[in-house]
């Protein structure tokens, strides 16, 4: 069994150390390691194969391609390049997947090679397979998830020792849980781009992840902590889609989950998928969303899964993209914020628009307002005639889920 590794951080170290420890149950080979600079890996056991250069790596014989660098290019490039030159790929690749996935899922097939990726969504979490195999046959109504470890850790952070969001994030970088740019998992990006990936799956049809309602988490503060905390709740970045007849709905964006939820107890780095499917209920996995073990775990699965010839179908990438619906259509409540506030009309105005709602807090500073409505378009009514009238500097709302 030979396998071609491209990249060698956190979770290529973490699937060559699961390869060594399993020596004894499954003689897998390295061929080769592609790496960025090699003068870092002098004293790596595997200096050896280590190399700078990916025509070294595809004038070796392997059976697999294992891409771990991340990113569109060169990844999508490699990638491609193997799957025609007939060579299977695993990938952790979620970026990748959510951009290019239907293409590369028809090069596979055309070339009767394998495209495996559960890496790409939930680290350690074993839940690509479930869904795909366990669950198949079952109508999956809906999924919510926590599916970014570096958001829930920035929020775990500011509900439990009450800092903002700029000390965690710093923090979170000088620890290594967030990267320098942290744009991609504060603004929601990665955990659409998983959420995408698990849709197309459990509902068998495209579902891009830039037509998903994407709210990050950086203008959440230390009042939204404090309101949630009054009222009982946490905030979580969620991910959640439904399917609706011949449409999806969706979105990512922070929300307000009760104490008593399960999503509530969900901190740190770990992350949650919970399906609802038509005939078992609801069923949920947890685990730790990233990191060298829990990635590297996933990764040599699907290398296992690929030299043992289990097949998947994984043909819902090709079909045709389906429509997804950004606003919350049914009952939902939602705390709304309003900063500098004309207290007396904004109030006036909720009560010719909203039946029920309950004044939280009102200060010449800032007034909040619990509402209860049938849809979020009466919420988005409501803060456009507010906006529109200069009833206050600045409005936010969180919606109010589980």
């Amino acid at each position: 069994m030979k396998i071609a590794i491209l990249g060698y951080g956190t979770v290529g170290k973490g699937l060559v150390e699961m390869i060594d420890s399993n020596k004894g149950k499954r003689n897998i080979e390295i061929a080769s390691i592609l790496v960025r600079d090699k003068n870092k890996y002098k004293s790596s056991k595997y200096e050896h194969l280590i190399t700078e250069d990916i025509e070294e790596v595809f004038n070796k014989e392997f059976d697999i391609l294992v891409e771990l660098i991340g990113g569109l290019n060169p990844a999508y490039k490699y990638i491609k390049r193997a799957l025609e030159s007939k060579i299977n790929v695993v990938t952790a690749n979620k970026d990748m997947l959510a951009e290019y996935g239907d293409k590369l899922v028809k090069i596979a097939k055309e070339n009767n090679v394998s495209l495996r990726f559960e890496a790409s969504v939930g680290g350690g979490i074993p839940v690509l397979k479930p869904l795909i195999e366990s669950l198949e046959g079952n109508l999956i109504e809906s999924m919510y998830a926590i599916l970014n470890g570096t958001t829930n850790y920035i929020l775990s952070k500011m509900y439990d020792e009450n800092l903002s969001y700029e000390e965690v994030l710093k923090e979170a970088q000088e620890l290594g849980f967030a990267e320098a740019n942290p744009e991609s998992d504060v603004q929601g990006y990665d955990a659409a781009r998983k959420l995408s990936i698990l849709s197309t799956l459990a509902y068998d049809r495209r579902v891009y992840w830039k037509d998903f309602y994407l709210e990050g988490i950086s203008n959440i503060d230390r009042k939204d902590i404090y309101y949630a905390k009054k009222l009982g709740c946490k905030i979580k970045l969620v991910g959640q889609s439904k399917l609706n007849d011949k449409k999806v709905s969706g979105f990512v964006r922070p929300v307000l989950v009760d104490n008593n939820s399960l999503l509530s107890r969900i901190d740190n780095e770990y992350n949650i998928v919970v399906f609802n499917v038509d005939s078992v209920g609801e069923v949920s996995f947890v685990g730790k969303g990233a990191g060298k073990e829990p990635t590297g775990s996933a990764a040599y699965a699907d290398v296992i899964d690929i030299f043992d010839k289990r097949v998947c179908n994984i043909d819902s990438f090709t079909k045709e993209k389906i429509e997804v619906e950004k606003i919350i259509n049914h009952n939902c409540e939602a705390l709304l914020r309003f900063k500098s506030p004309k207290k007396d009309k904004i109030i006036e105005l909720i009560n010719d628009c909203v039946y029920e709602h309950e004044v939280i807090d009102s200060n010449e500073e800032e007034l909040a307002v619990m509402v209860s409505v049938d849809s979020e378009h009466e919420i988005n009514n409501v803060l456009c005639f507010i906006n529109n009238k200069g009833y206050c500097k600045e409005c936010t709302r969180l919606i109010i889920i589980i």
